[in-house]
């Protein structure tokens, strides 16, 4: 049996999740959390194969908790499951450490496949996002685009503004200083070359990142 962790701050994606591997007879939901200090404690109060993570978990970001998992767990395999599109997120959450990236509006088949996959000791993307990261290989992997010279807690803040959130919004919603916040501005611009918020807002929007 395959024993699952999942964790995400809305109840009612976690109680959907239980249902689909309710509906197997290799997988059982061992344990859930929907914040990340109780998700590491979960973690560390039994074993378990695979975390089903969100990348929305609350105050901490999704990012950030991937890492702590590798880093403490580093045997244990991570699928991110998110909101967003696997090209906004999945070459980062690769990275990262997960062993796999599949959208909320998937099939609950592709998310069954994509753990089996993973326990197999597998990697699970997309055809998509598999061409994507070929391209990537054959160009030597050097970033192309604005977006992909930021790191992963300044593309977080420069998705927020990209929303149209202001910076007090932003902090607000990351649990940071609007200091910080601002610090992390100023380095967006300059490493992108855009001069406003409005060009953040007009990129991601002609991009398709949020």
């Amino acid at each position: 049996m395959i024993r699952i962790a999942i964790a995400d701050d809305h109840a009612i994606v976690r109680k959907g999740l239980r249902q689909i591997m309710a509906d197997t007879h290799d997988l059982v939901v061992a344990g859930e959390a929907g914040n990340a200090d109780d998700l590491l404690t979960l973690l560390r109060s039994q074993p378990f194969d695979l975390v089903v993570l969100d990348l929305s978990l609350g105050a901490r970001s999704g990012l950030e908790v991937l890492k702590h998992i590798k880093s403490e767990f580093p045997k244990l395999k991570v699928l991110v499951l998110s909101m967003h599109e696997e090209s906004v997120f999945g070459a980062r959450v690769l990275q990262a450490g997960a062993s796999g990236y599949v959208q909320k509006e998937s099939a609950p088949e592709e998310l069954v496949r994509a753990i089996r996959r993973i326990v197999a000791g597998g990697i699970y993307v997309s055809d998509a996002m598999s061409q994507q990261l070929a391209a990537d290989m054959a160009r030597g992997g050097n970033a192309q685009l604005p977006h992909e010279h930021l790191s992963d807690r300044e593309f977080e803040i420069f998705l927020l503004l990209g929303a149209g959130k202001s910076v007090t919004d932003t902090a607000g919603q990351l649990n940071l200083s609007v200091k910080t916040v601002s610090t992390h501005r100023t380095r967006i611009l300059r490493k992108t070359g855009f001069s406003s918020n409005e060009d953040i807002v007009r990129y991601v929007s002609a991009h398709h990142l949020s």
